[in-house]
């Protein structure tokens, strides 16, 4: 059965390989790549989907700023096997690590994507919140989501890497401490009904 763990050093062997083959090398050219180059993704929301030892999913999380004064989350990448796509294995990894940031305190996410997608877990138009990227976006697939209830109000400007006084919104926890969380979680969801 698939197991959402935290990413361990060594699944880095697989998920490199998992992001090639969902996305081919013309990932390395988008803006929110540029964005996260020299960023480090956050270990306390970096998770994978595993059954048997082999890697069927991954999703990061990575510290970004809005504007002079705002810390944020960029969600992304979030790739699932092609072969084990449909099975809710996608929906399960963003609805449960969202839980999980939210629990630790981080207030606002950013990603780009599909809104149609999207939209189910809550995120909706940036650019309509006065959010910008660095680098070229369609603006209907760069979408923001409040953890927080009004997090963006007052907030305006462009999403840039790294964190205001070097720490980011939220509380930083042990592994220990979401592995629990995680623990608590409900079971895999089973794929949506279209």
């Amino acid at each position: 059965m698939p197991q959402i763990i935290h990413e361990r050093p060594e699944d880095a062997a697989q998920i490199e390989p998992l992001l090639e083959k969902c996305f081919g090398p013309e990932r390395f050219k988008k803006t929110a790549y540029k964005i996260r180059k020299k960023l480090k993704p956050i270990p306390e929301l970096s998770f994978v989907i595993e059954e048997s030892e082999k890697l069927l999913a991954t999703i990061r999380y990575w510290p970004i700023t809005i504007g002079i004064d705002t810390n944020a989350l960029l969600l992304g990448p979030i790739a699932v096997d092609p072969e084990r796509q449909g099975e809710g294995l996608g929906v399960s990894l963003i609805q449960k690590s969202l839980q999980v940031a939210q629990g630790l305190g981080h207030q606002i996410v950013i990603l780009v994507g599909d809104p149609e997608y999207y939209e189910q877990f809550g995120f909706f138009s940036a650019t309509k919140c006065n959010l910008s990227m660095p680098g070229p976006v369609e603006d209907r697939r760069f979408l923001v989501r409040e953890l927080i209830p009004d997090s963006l109000f007052g907030v305006s400007g462009t999403v840039a890497g790294g964190t205001i006084g070097g720490k980011p919104a939220g509380r930083i926890a042990s592994l220990q401490e979401t592995s629990h969380k995680i623990d608590k979680l409900a079971p895999l969801a089973p794929p949506a009904e279209t």
